[in-house]
């Protein structure tokens, strides 16, 4: 499992985006995790599926709700990486209201989580191979901390836990 100290590993991801922007289509566009890691700072959290009870309920609100304190302890980005397709993401985004504040991420064949070691196997409960709920404060593409949460837990990889430590 990736630890403090670690580069995040090469992977890509994928982001949907509605509107077209500056350098990016409307559609699936990949994020090469190094790339757009390196000189940043970035808190990121993984969880196990979009529209599920506690990601929707509680995960990602609370990384909306923190997005300015965040941004005010140093971080330039806020990651969402779960194991879904990009559409699944950029419609979960919508119903979340993340806006510009959490850059919903998909890992739709489970490449990062497997890539850092936070699988969760969901396939006895119809889910298959999912990420595990963490969360990780990433300085320059090398993990600065990292919050790995028990089996049905939310306890550590909430937006406030990471908070402290980018202000710590």
């Amino acid at each position: 499992m990736i630890k403090v100290g670690d580069t995040l590993p090469a992977a890509t991801l994928m982001e949907f985006s509605e509107v077209e922007g500056n350098g990016c289509s409307i559609g699936p566009n990949p994020v090469e995790v190094s790339k757009a890691a390196a000189g940043k700072t970035i808190a990121l959290f993984g969880l196990p599926g979009a529209y599920t009870p506690t990601c929707s309920a509680k995960h990602v609100p609370g990384y909306v709700e923190k997005f300015d304190e965040l941004k005010a302890a140093g971080v330039d980005e806020i990651w969402c990486v779960s194991v879904n397709d990009a559409f699944v993401m950029g419609a979960w985004a919508r119903d979340q209201k993340t806006g510009t504040k959490v850059r919903m991420l998909a890992d739709g064949s489970a490449d990062f989580a497997k890539a850092t070691g936070l699988t969760l196997d969901l396939t006895a409960r119809g889910m298959g191979l999912r990420s595990n709920r963490y969360s990780m404060l990433v300085k320059d593409g090398k993990v600065a901390s990292l919050n790995v949460e028990g089996p049905g837990k939310f306890e550590v990889s909430d937006a406030g836990t990471l908070l402290a430590q980018a202000k710590g």
